[in-house]
C-alpha cells in the first residue's frame, strides 16, 4: 500500500435501490477500465426490475460517498451445489490500496458462509495483474484451464 495514501473509514453496507445509480457508475467505470464500455446495456429502471436476481454490498464513507460495491447473485453448481457468483467487485480508482476490495470481498464471503453456500466463484481478465495478485494473496484458486461461454440475446 502506498504510505502517503491517507486511509478513511469506510462502512461495508447492503445495498439498496436507492444505491442503484452508483452501482450502475461503477459497473461503466468497471467496463471502462476492461476495454469494453460499449457492451454495458444495463440502467437503473433495468436493475430496479430486475433487483431480485442480485445484491450487492458497497463501501460508503463516513459523508455518504460510495466508493467500492460487491455485486454478486446464488448459482448452483452440479459438483458442490449452493454458491456465489460475485459478477463485479469495483473500488473506484482513487480509493484503491486502502483495504477496501478485501473489506467488500470478505463481506461477500462472511454472507455465503451464513447462507450455507459451498463455493465462490468469480472471473478475473488474464492482464488484469494487480486483481490478480490480490487475489492471490487471499490465497484464492487461480484457474486458467476454462474458457468463457457468452451467448448475449
Amino acid at each position: 500500500m502506498d504510505s502517503t495514501r491517507k486511509t478513511f473509514p469506510v462502512t461495508i453496507r447492503p445495498a439498496g435501490e436507492e444505491d442503484f445509480p452508483a452501482l450502475l457508475e461503477m459497473i461503466r467505470e468497471l467496463a471502462l477500465f476492461e476495454k469494453a464500455p460499449h457492451r454495458v446495456r444495463n440502467s437503473v429502471e433495468q436493475m430496479r426490475a430486475e433487483k431480485d436476481y442480485f445484491r450487492a454490498f458497497v463501501a460508503q464513507t463516513s459523508e455518504g460517498r460510495i466508493v467500492g460495491m460487491a455485486l454478486f447473485y446464488f448459482a448452483y453448481y452440479t459438483w458442490v451445489g449452493k454458491s456465489l457468483y460475485l459478477d463485479d467487485l469495483y473500488v473506484k480508482e482513487a480509493w484503491r490500496g486502502r483495504g477496501i476490495g478485501r473489506a467488500l470481498l470478505n463481506r461477500v464471503l462472511d454472507f455465503a458462509r451464513q447462507n450455507g453456500c459451498k463455493r465462490v466463484r468469480w472471473q478475473v481478465l488474464e492482464w488484469n495483474t494487480p486483481a490478480i495478485e490480490f487475489y492471490r494473496k487471499m490465497g484464492v484458486d487461480l484457474d486458467g484451464e476454462w474458457i468463457n461461454c457468452d451467448l448475449e440475446f
